[in-house]
């Protein structure tokens, strides 16, 4: 098994393929023969800006750059949507292998004394200020930047600055260390100029035409001394901070086409993802948590071969009175290990909403590590995990109300209500509230009116429904029988000393499943908060695993050990157990925002923390179920093979 899932790590991580409809783009150059559904214009495309100073994204056209007014921009799906993505048609369009050098595309004036002109300015700078960076797409394939790292390394982004800013004391921030020209202080160089190069492959032999294999960029910043005739030889193109009157800029871009013979088609987004260098650290952490798996299954196997097969062996071999009275341990609370816990509601209604979660993230990861959620396929990832959790709410109602019945409840209706809409309203209420921050921003990640509404009624109208469905089988079901009888009178429980007292054990039980993932939640969180590409479904289906399989093993051994000290309120405790993971998650985040990012802003801090708060909670029910079932299991099991009288 574990070599099959290394081998599917390996195959998703090191391969170019991809499965979803993306079907290749032909090209021909204008005037030649023509090869069936073969273009000849490229369009250029552009998404939203971002920045890693701002979470606070903004649409191309909120910058007042050169638009495409007339053309359509294409449908997005839900995901795009989800993550403020505003993919619009550009003016930059281009015949297939006819370069241009130096073509003008518009001119923008302004006028300070002109209070809509200044605040257009004024917006430009603040974006030049906190480095909000161009996202452009060719052929479905991002536009990149590359520059040279250290190591002797390039490194290719798929953005481009806007501009940059040179203090007043001369300091080059950002990208305007690229030019040793750029010397005038206190002063903003726009890059008003763009030469692109785009890379093709000629598919021989299949008279198919040419397919585009890489498209890179170099902004760069052009005074142009005349509006007719663009002139991309003079100095740079700058406005000064306490600039006043009239000002002018005219963006203008080159073009130059490339044949590549090596790179095909299904392999055109390797140079970016190659450029990225996390293997080796990513192999790091599947090793290190592969240690902690191995410890941990070593210790459960201890525990289940020699210490409990002992016991239950001793067990079994008790026939007098005197005997039995000599009993100790796990075996003392066998009359109450499976009372019901207090707040078994709330508890119920957690575990069903964290099978509904667990159950979307499974079938996610699986579906990416296949190719179908691959970066080409934009926002096919969060699609995919919205549409599967609308019509997971079947198992979230079966399991809640199951595990409710068990615990002896009979307030149906409550607890059918809580599945369907406690925990989705908590999220569905901070996002709302983060929505309404970037509505008030005017960022493009606000959500519009009409995909609320949309995804409302797919919470209301399909989950809700499947949660009733499921809710209605699961209480018809008999309720879940147990290995041995509840007694009527409770047993007291001795005191504890401090390793087994509740707080500390839960504590402790995070600390392992969270040190199997944090390497790889570091690329998570660069791949949400930084804006880089994340790919590696293979290696984080890997970790999935892992975490599966830690927080189900930390669990098993704190509830024998705190079933051995004769408290038997394992219920509630092997949810937090593992869910603590969720608070260790927190914490680093809190860690990661101020170690790692360069957020300025209370909007953005608190969009920041706001999000985190989601993910969090998303975290808490996923690792908490696992930990509740692995328990089950396990005290099922040891309970079911000793002779109770």
């Amino acid at each position: 098994m574990f070599q099959w899932l290394l081998g599917a790590a390996l195959l998703a991580a090191a391969t170019g393929f991809y499965l979803p409809g993306l079907v290749p783009v032909s090209f021909c150059e204008p005037g030649k023969d023509q090869v069936p559904d073969c273009k000849t214009t490229i369009e250029l495309f552009v998404n939203r800006l971002d920045s890693v100073e701002s979470v606070l994204p903004y649409e191309y056209t909120a910058f007042d750059f050169c638009s495409e007014q007339k053309s359509k921009r294409p449908s997005e799906n839900l995901g795009q949507v989800l993550f403020g993505e505003r993919i619009e048609p550009s003016p930059y369009k281009f015949d297939f292998n006819k370069p241009a050098v130096c073509q003008k595309v518009c001119i923008k004036t302004y006028d300070t004394k002109n209070l809509v002109d200044k605040g257009k300015l004024d917006f430009l700078k603040n974006g030049m200020l906190l480095n909000y960076q161009h996202h452009w797409i060719v052929d479905n394939m991002p536009v990149t930047w590359c520059y040279d790292v250290e190591d002797e390394q390039k490194f290719c982004n798929p953005g481009f600055p806007i501009g940059c800013y040179v203090t007043e004391a001369g300091l080059h921030k950002d990208a305007c260390v690229v030019n040793p020209n750029f010397s005038e202080h206190d002063a903003f160089y726009i890059f008003n100029h763009v030469d692109i190069t785009i890379y093709y492959h000629v598919v021989e032999h299949e008279q198919l035409g040419a397919r585009l294999v890489a498209a890179k960029i170099e902004p760069k910043s052009y005074e142009h001394p005349s509006d007719d005739t663009p002139n991309c030889s003079g100095g740079p193109k700058f406005l000064k901070n306490k600039h006043s009157g009239q000002f002018k800029i005219q963006y203008t871009y080159s073009v130059n086409f490339v044949e590549d013979k090596k790179i095909r088609w299904a392999s055109r987004w390797d140079y970016i993802l190659e450029s990225m260098p996390h293997t080796n650290i990513q192999w790091f952490s599947i090793m290190n948590s592969l240690v902690i798996v191995l410890f941990l299954s070593g210790m459960v196997a201890m525990i289940m071969l020699r210490t409990l097969h002992k016991d239950i062996a001793r067990y079994n071999q008790m026939d007098s009175v005197e005997d039995a009275q000599e009993e100790f341990g796990w075996k003392l609370v066998h009359g109450d290990v499976f009372r019901p816990p207090r707040k078994g509601m709330l508890l119920s209604v957690f575990i069903g909403s964290g099978t509904q979660i667990f159950i979307m993230t499974f079938a996610t990861l699986f579906l990416a590590c296949l190719g179908f959620l691959s970066p080409a396929n934009r926002g096919a990832l969060m699609t995919c995990a919205v549409v599967l959790w609308v019509l997971l709410g079947t198992p979230a109602g079966y399991v809640a109300a199951r595990l409710y019945k068990s615990f002896g409840g009979e307030k149906w209706k409550t607890n059918v209500l809580l599945t369907a809409f406690l925990c989705p309203g908590v999220v569905f209420a901070d996002f709302f509230v983060m929505n309404l921050i970037l509505w008030g921003e005017g960022s493009s990640a606000a959500m519009p009116f009409g995909t609320l509404v949309a995804i409302l009624a797919l919470w209301f109208c399909i989950s809700v429904p499947l949660t009733f469905v499921g809710a209605y089988f699961g209480f018809k079901k008999a309720g879940i029988e147990h290995p041995v009888r509840t007694n009527q009178i409770p047993r007291q429980i001795p005191e504890q000393s401090f390793y087994t007292k509740p707080f500390p054990g839960i504590v402790m039980g995070g600390i392992l499943p969270f040190g199997c993932i944090f390497i790889q939640l570091f690329f998570i969180l660069n791949s949400i908060w930084s804006h880089q590409m994340y790919y590696m479904f293979g290696f984080l289906f890997l970790v999935f695993i892992i975490l599966v399989i830690t927080c189900s093993e930390a669990t098993i051994l704190l509830c024998y050990f705190h079933l051995c000290a004769e408290d038997y309120h394992w219920q509630w405790r092997s949810f937090l157990t593992s869910g603590f993971t969720a608070v260790y998650f927190l914490v680093y985040a809190v860690h990661y925002f101020f170690s790692k990012l360069q957020i300025t802003g209370l909007a953005s801090t608190i969009l920041y923390f706001g999000y985190t708060m989601i993910m969090a909670l998303i975290f808490f029910l996923f690792t908490g179920t696992i930990g509740f079932f692995a328990c089950f299991w396990f005290v099922t099991k040891i309970y079911s093979v000793v002779k109770v009288d």
